[in-house]
Order: structure tokens, then sequence, then C-alpha cells
């Protein structure tokens, strides 16, 4: 994204971290919509070592310092997991804050803006399409690798840094308002999707109400799991550490699992308009399972695992209404580039979901064959 910092302000940004060295300058980094991410590059002692500067952004995260807190607590529970296992490498497996001078998580600047800085991970690359079912396989083994290592984390109860993020019912409940008010009259370009939505309100309770009645338990779930969250070491491939935990809160271990097979299981574009081209990937998805299953290594309840496809669907759905509902009230929060680009959003979840209902008798059988 372009920069809305001149370097003289980098440069001032910069300083403000623990890093010794001169710095040499910042650059824009990275494929992210959501915060402003800069590789700053430091002399230190005649070698260039770089590091990430992020702004975060005040208009998704309202309240960044309690996003902040969130990270602290993970990158530091995270830590000494690896430490305990004696894991290699473990500055390039999870993420690590950089102190800011005055002894904060983070640095607030002239304008009320919270910056963050991490130590650059070297030698990793992440990468915005699921190229090959081995590359699924690895990150849905980090993704469950990071969930298991939460599981015993004892500290203070993360905040919600977008509440009710995964709250499908109140996803559907923004539907409803939607239709009610047709703030542009798009309700009516719109009718085969809104009755598809309406038809399948049953799978918004889904998994609440399972929670609810204690079949499942609350844990600490990344809550944004794509691929390109994931940086894979450049030369052997494997998944190694866990990116943008900004969204990283309570929540149940389907919300984490079903993005994954939302995202890499589509072949094709989240717009894409040939919707007979929107099939599910089986090969994906069994890669999916097979990963998160090895990374979370037997720590998933019964329940949990049994729920795997359900999972991929309701997530699927969820996204399908938040598009639909973002097209009726006018594309106020996904950005467009071109003219119902939110409906033809909707229209592709919609019809991954179809791909998975028709195949969901033979990927629930997988998941059941990996015990």
């Amino acid at each position: 994204m372009a920069s809305s910092h001149p370097t003289t302000a980098l440069t001032a940004i910069a300083g403000q971290f623990a890093i010794s060295g001169s710095f040499l300058g910042a650059r824009p980094y990275g494929s992210g919509h959501i915060n402003e991410t800069f590789a700053a590059v430091f002399d230190q002692g005649g070698a260039e070592k770089r590091y990430i500067l992020q702004c975060i952004n005040p208009r998704i995260f309202k309240e960044p310092l309690r996003v902040m807190e969130n990270v602290a607590q993970v990158t530091r529970h995270l830590h000494a997991k690896l430490a305990a296992a004696g894991a290699p490498d473990p500055a390039r497996r999870a993420l690590t804050l950089v102190q800011a001078r005055s002894g904060a998580i983070c640095h607030l600047d002239d304008e009320g803006l919270v910056w963050r800085c991490y130590l650059f991970v070297e030698g990793a690359s992440s990468h915005d399409i699921v190229q090959h079912p081995a590359q699924a396989w690895e990150a849905a083994k980090a993704f469950g690798a990071f969930q298991r290592q939460l599981m015993d984390y004892d500290g203070p109860r993360l905040a919600e840094t977008i509440p009710l993020f995964h709250h499908t019912r109140h996803r559907f409940e923004a539907l409803l308002r939607a239709m009610a008010d047709d703030p542009g009259n798009r309700a009516a370009l719109a009718k085969p999707e809104l009755a598809f939505a309406l038809s399948r309100e049953a799978l918004a309770d889904s998994l609440l109400g399972l929670k609810e009645a204690g079949g499942i338990p609350e844990r600490i779930t990344h809550n944004d799991t794509k691929l390109n969250n994931i940086l894979f070491d450049d030369r052997t491939g494997e998944g190694l550490c866990v990116l943008d935990l900004d969204t990283v809160m309570p929540g149940l271990s389907l919300y984490d699992f079903g993005d994954m097979v939302r995202t890499a299981t589509n072949p094709v574009a989240e717009d894409e308009r040939d919707l007979d081209r929107v099939q599910v990937q089986v090969a994906m998805f069994e890669a999916l399972a097979r990963g998160y299953l090895e990374g979370t290594d037997g720590a998933l309840l019964p329940a949990e695992r049994e729920r795997l496809v359900l999972a991929g669907k309701l997530i699927t759905y969820e996204c399908g209404l938040r598009f639909l509902t973002d097209f009726l009230e006018r594309d106020r929060y996904f950005s467009i580039s071109r003219e119902a680009q939110n409906l033809d959003r909707c229209r592709t979840q919609f019809a991954l979901l179809r791909s998975l209902e028709a195949c969901e008798e033979r990927l629930t059988a997988f998941v059941q064959s990996l015990g």
C-alpha cells in the first residue's frame, strides 16, 4: 500500500525503538491492506539488519493498545514454549517484538497512531496463492501448532480486538437489517443470493450453539488463517512462523480451520464470475486436514475433529453473508474496483458452499479415516 509517511517521519519513528546502529531507510513491505508495513534497514557495525515497522490501522482496530497487549502476551508465551521444547531458530518460529526506547511494547506518535517493531525473519517468504497441496499441508500444520502452543496459555484473557468477528448469528442479523433498510435499493439485484442466505440460516448457530452447550471449548485462535499469514522457509518450504497476530483472540478452533478451507480450496479468484469454475479442490482439503491435525497433535477434542467439514461450510457462509451485506450497504467495508464486485464475491462464496455441500460425505469420510 502507498505510504502516507515521509522519510523524515519514518526516521523519527525508527529512532523510537531500542535498535542499535544507524537507520539507513525504510520502504513499504508486503501485500497487506490493513496496516502500513515497512522494512527498515539499520547499519550495525558494517552489517545491514532489517526490522519490520508497522502502524496499526485505527479504523479497523478501534483499541490498538489492546491489540498490542494481546500481541505481547501471545509472543511471550510462544517464545516460552519454543524455549522449553528446545526448538531450533526460535526467532524464526515466532514473531519477536522490539521494545520502544521508553520500555513500552509500542510507540505512540504525535498523531496518536500506534507503531510497533518486529525482528525481520530472514530467509523466509509469504505467498498469496496456494500453489500445491504440500504447501497447504505446511500452512495448516503451522496454524495447528500455533493453536496447540497457546492451549496452555494462563495469562489474562485476551481482548476481542474486533468484537463479534466470527459470530455468524451476528452477521446474519446484520444481513437482515441491511435487507430491511436497503439504502441503495440493491436487494432486487440480489434476490437469488438473499434466498440462498436465508435458506442456510441454521448454519449460523451450528458452532455457537455447540459452544454454549459446552460441547466445544473456547480457545485462543488466529481468526485470519490465509496462506499469506504464514512465513515459509525459502530453502525447505517448511511453514515456519505465523504472522498478523492482530486478530488473535478468544474463539473456536474450528474458525481457524474453516477459514483455511474457505481460502485454500477455492481454485479461482474471490470475485470469479464464472461460477462453474468454483469447485472444491479435494486434494487441498485433504492436505489441510492432515496438516492441521498433525499440528494440533491430538489436542483437539473429538467434537472439534468431527466438525472440520462443517467449519469450512460455516466460515464460507459467513464470509458470503458479509459480502452480501456490504453490497446492500453500498460497499462501506470491503473496497471495490468495479460495480457489484461485492455481489460477485458473495456469489463465489455461496458457490463454494454449494460445492462443499455436494462433496460433504467424501470429505467427512476422509477426516474420519485420519483417526
